[in-house]
């Protein structure tokens, strides 16, 4: 396989997305584990670098691009490898899981085609653009993995987790366009962080990571269960001095808006998101069926 294919593919860029995977896995009511894994070989090794590689196909990058400083140009190989892994990806959804898996599935590629398609590049468009990575990446691929850990048994949307999904994908997302306003626009590309300016970038982001608090305060009090608010907070401290020290910089320098400073946001961003929400799991899955095995004590009781 050509070089350039498996960077362009940037598997590495799909554990920026793992929060979402686990936190549809933590407000479960229930987890079976087999499927949860298959979720996870599906989205994070054919669905999101297949996505990551068809993108570099249509915009064949010369300047940074997420999660990658130097990418190499593409080749028709790229194009062929995302088109059988996309396939693969819809007909184990099918075979292995369920139903409503595999339609979340089909949608995601088909609005990740559509985003990058030359004759279509919905990213040329700064709010539509930023809408459907808003609710693909975000609500849709957490009620993906949540109805495959949940099984063919009818559950509820989870309207407030796939809001909250959404609002953190979202809050994140126009932090990544901030260094490729230049490359953007020789592309013929209006990203939704060029429309606000670098300054106004931050200031959405900061009110979205607001909202996405407020709304996690709204369901860990429905849940009776706010230690674990006061538990995210504790853990996503990191995250807020990390962006306000940032915002500061480019307040004083445009050039601090670059591509490490960005990567170390979404850095910082992923990993103490993952520990909360592994945290979660814990609490409610592994620590709670341990309980039901032993009567053990929990520390965090389960979401009810």
């Amino acid at each position: 396989m050509h070089r350039s294919t498996i960077q362009l593919l940037r598997f590495h860029f799909s554990f920026f997305l793992l929060p979402v995977y686990l936190f549809a896995i933590s407000q479960a009511p229930n987890v079976n584990w087999l499927h949860a894994i298959i979720a996870f070989v599906i989205l994070h090794l054919l669905v999101y670098p297949a996505s990551n590689g068809y993108n570099s196909y249509m915009d064949r990058d010369e300047t940074p691009i997420g999660g990658l400083e130097k990418p190499l140009q593409p080749t028709k190989q790229l194009f062929f490898v995302t088109v059988v892994m996309d396939i693969l990806a819809v007909s184990l959804s099918v075979l292995l899981l369920n139903v409503r898996f595999a339609v979340c599935i089909l949608f995601y590629i088909l609005a990740s085609r559509a985003y990058s398609y030359r004759k279509i590049r919905l990213k040329r468009y700064p709010v539509v653009g930023f809408l459907t990575v808003f609710v693909f990446q975000g609500a849709v691929v957490f009620y993906a993995v949540y109805t495959a850990c949940v099984g063919a048994v009818s559950q509820a949307i989870p309207i407030l987790p796939c809001w909250i999904a959404s609002l953190l994908i979202g809050a994140l997302y126009p932090l990544t366009q901030i260094y490729q306003h230049d490359a953007d626009l020789k592309d013929g590309v209006v990203t939704l962080s060029y429309l606000l300016g670098k300054r106004g970038t931050f200031i959405f982001s900061a009110l979205l990571f607001i909202i996405a608090t407020i709304s996690l305060f709204i369901l860990f009090r429905q849940q009776e269960q706010l230690a674990k608010f006061y538990l995210y907070l504790l853990v996503t401290l990191p995250v807020v001095l990390f962006f306000c020290y940032w915002m500061v910089r480019v307040w004083i320098n445009n050039t601090a808006a670059n591509f490490r400073n960005s990567l170390l946001m979404n850095l910082v961003s992923t990993l103490c998101t993952i520990i909360f929400f592994s945290t979660l799991i814990y609490t409610n899955h592994i620590e709670q069926d341990r309980f039901n095995r032993h009567g053990s004590t929990s520390i965090l009781p389960p979401a009810k």
